[in-house]
């Protein structure tokens, strides 16, 4: 088992896959040259072993980047494009959600379209609230396209390399302050299915489910806890869509307790919709009021304090786990 960070097991998935399928390219803004030059990225070193042909620097042009991811996609090629940070995504969102997404259904299901697009995403790098918004429940929202966070790097591997062989359009959103993160990574070819949740801590008094950077603050937080006598579970979702609702369920049927965290900003979050989901189905199972964790509804500030503010953090996980505990 090797040691590297997120950044790098995406890079192994990468290289890998386009080892393996010829018809495999990557483009996006720098992913040859420019930032990308330090190891510690994703797509470091695939230029010069896969040449210009299949790792294109593209203009500063998120549409321009997915209309090619799309245009590449009905033409037979699996193209996986980065979106450098997570607001640009609605620059090419014409593309992606008005054409991408609706292709297959158009279709009648009989064509395929496979097309992956990385989106950077997250604070704490100080690049204030136009690059730093985390837009995740907008693709979401959006039938069509799968959605993937990995929170580990063993997760981002398995999960890239899914999403790169899936037949349908996959957002594979990757925080940026986790390509510096290391974790224990098989060295093996492997796939983690997509939609297939994985519960990192088991526990029996609150169920607490989140995903990509918010994963690391509630393992922080269950240690606190744990010396207090509260064992959380937690269940990192992995992927949004599709969501994995039986294990969600099932840990709330057995812990009678739920918390949500994430890091977009509250109202209209990912997390409303778990909220919902346990009030359909599992709501006479409850012992106490559902509760959420997540940022402010601000901008991303970009003053280090006050973006450390933005950010939630384990204590406040703590603070709601407590809160309904009893």
């Amino acid at each position: 088992m090797q040691q590297i960070t997120m950044g790098q097991a995406i890079q192994q998935a990468l290289s890998e896959e386009m080892r393996r399928d010829p018809g495999i390219f990557i483009a996006g803004e720098g992913v040859g040259k420019s930032i990308h030059e330090s190891p510690v990225m994703p797509t470091y070193g695939l230029l010069k072993e896969f040449g210009p042909g299949r790792v294109k620097d593209t203009p500063v042009s998120e549409a321009a980047i997915a209309g090619l991811a799309v245009g590449a996609s009905v033409m037979g090629l699996r193209p996986v494009v980065e979106i450098m940070f997570n607001p640009f995504f609605t620059i090419a969102s014409d593309q992606i959600v008005n054409h991408a997404a609706k292709l297959r259904y158009l279709s009648g299901g009989k064509s395929t379209f496979p097309l992956v697009v990385r989106i950077k995403t997250g604070a704490g790098i100080g690049a204030g609230c136009q690059h730093s918004h985390n837009l995740e429940a907008w693709v979401a929202h959006c039938p069509g396209l799968k959605v993937v966070m990995p929170g580990t790097p063993a997760d981002a591997k398995g999960l890239l390399k899914s999403a790169i062989r899936d037949d349908n359009p996959v957002i594979f959103i990757e925080d940026m302050m986790l390509n510096f993160v290391p974790g224990q990574v098989p060295e093996e070819d492997y796939t983690i299915p997509i939609g297939v949740a994985d519960i990192k801590k088991p526990g029996k008094d609150v169920t607490v489910v989140t995903w990509s950077k918010m994963l690391g603050v509630a393992l922080k937080a269950a240690a606190q806890l744990s010396k207090e006598g509260i064992e959380i579970e937690i269940v990192d979702l992995r992927t949004l869509v599709p969501l994995d609702k039986e294990t969600i369920l099932q840990s709330v049927r057995k812990t009678g307790r739920l918390v949500v965290l994430h890091e977009a900003t509250r109202t209209g979050g990912f997390g409303g919709e778990i909220a919902a989901l346990v009030a359909e189905e599992a709501f006479g199972t409850l012992k106490a009021p559902i509760k959420r964790v997540a940022a402010p509804d601000i901008p991303v500030p970009f003053s280090p304090p006050l973006e450390q503010f933005y950010i939630p953090n384990e204590e406040q996980l703590i603070q709601a786990v407590k809160s309904i505990i009893g």
